[in-house]
């Protein structure tokens, strides 16, 4: 069992919003269809819950409004986190070669109430879960900032009046948390360090896409957007390595009509997976290389990002600047080595159209299915790109 658990590699997500923006419905959504049938037909990975309670009650929700159209319950003032097994369907062939540093991802999912960057906490026993709960957040790679769709378009024409209220309460929260997150006032080295703006229930906006979403949001609340950028650089420790309001996505996690809700008719939900799995993995190498102070500031903040943003950028260092890398870091980068195929690095962080074809249908023809999940992720990210539904930074 325990060497199970080291050839699995964690990347964690954490989702903000208003109260009522579509976390709950998001991740039933998210979770539901790779329960189908057709989904294994179609995907060279599967996905399992590690808790068989949370598998059925979320595999519930979904059929819920799939038969019913049964909206499933808010989650008021609680945080829930939710950890998913992702290894490519034939995972015991692929653990016997024994050949990469790990054969399966897990992707832990967590939320944050979003009654509590609207209200304040009731009593010290309220406070204390809140600085809790944020606290568990931290270990996230990527997190997904919601916009409401519903109330932007409720607010149409003066859309800015809940944009600068949304953004307002998150950066009060942080502030109001901030004390005690920060022993010291020390910045963190862990934190979430890539926050995307995600555009919940963009189903009710069909005239929106990503860019158009970008440009609303510059458009309406660029100072806002910039004071909450800057509020978070000051969590963290070497702020260059860290992205906000760079990365935008539209999320939809079904079709909801009078008695009616179609759940195939879903818009990013699909991408969000190969987005927490492979957005870390590209831009942790894009900021080792940025780092120039040596290796310590790279290596205290790397070392500590987890899953295979970790390795990846430990690795990126360890090519880029010759580094020598001390003990347990040395081999991280060794294993980094070898994440995509026998191509460096840098090369797998930056493979796209027709070599990343190339190289996911050489994966598959070798059998190499861990390296054909990843590479069709990056195939998915780029479709996502295509249709309008993402926009990745170019940094």
């Amino acid at each position: 069992m325990a060497a199970a658990k080291s050839r699995t590699r964690e990347q964690h997500i954490a989702v903000f919003g208003g109260s009522g923006s579509g976390k709950t419905v998001l991740v039933s959504s998210f979770y539901g269809p790779t329960q189908e049938p057709q989904f294994a037909k179609d995907n060279l990975y599967e996905v399992v819950a590690d808790d068989t309670g949370q598998s059925d009650k979320l595999y519930q929700s979904y059929l819920g409004m799939k038969n019913a159209a049964k909206v499933p319950a808010s989650t008021r003032f609680t945080h829930t986190a939710y950890s998913f097994l992702v290894r490519p369907k034939a995972w015991s062939e692929e653990r016997a070669k024994n050949s990469k540093p790990f054969d399966a991802l897990r992707l832990v999912w967590h939320d944050y109430p979003g009654e509590w960057f609207e209200e304040s906490a009731e009593g010290e026993e309220e406070s204390r879960r809140r600085v809790e709960t944020f606290t568990a957040l931290l270990s996230s790679d990527v997190a997904l900032l919601l916009v409401d769709g519903q109330l932007l378009r409720d607010n149409a024409g003066s859309e800015e009046l809940y944009l600068k209220s949304l953004l307002t309460n998150i950066r009060s929260e942080l502030l109001r948390l901030k004390p005690e997150l920060l022993k010291n006032g020390k910045p963190l080295a862990q934190f979430p360090r890539i926050w995307v703006l995600a555009l919940s229930k963009s189903d009710l906006l069909p005239e929106v896409d990503a860019h158009g979403f970008k440009a609303l949001l510059v458009e309406k609340v660029s100072d806002e957007l910039d004071q909450l950028r800057q509020e978070l650089r000051g969590f963290v420790q070497a702020p260059e390595a860290m992205s906000f309001a760079e990365d935008f996505i539209l999320l939809s996690s079904a079709k909801f009509e009078p008695g009616k809700i179609e759940v195939t008719e879903r818009v990013g939900v699909d991408a969000v997976l190969p987005l927490a799995a492979i957005l870390p993995f590209e831009r942790h190498v894009s900021w080792a290389k940025k780092l120039h102070d040596g290796g310590k500031v790279a290596e205290k903040i790397f070392s500590k990002a987890g899953g295979m943003a970790g390795l990846a950028a430990m690795g990126a260092l360890f090519v880029v600047k010759k580094i020598k890398l001390p003990g347990p870091l040395g081999l991280v980068a060794g294993f980094a080595a070898s994440l995509v195929s026998k191509d460096s690095i840098e090369r797998g962080a930056a493979l796209a159209g027709e070599k990343l074809k190339t190289v996911n249908a050489e994966a598959l023809a070798k059998r190499d299915y861990l390296t054909a999940m990843l590479t069709r992720f990056k195939l998915d990210l780029e479709e996502a790109e295509r249709k309008g539904i993402l926009v990745r930074s170019k940094k």
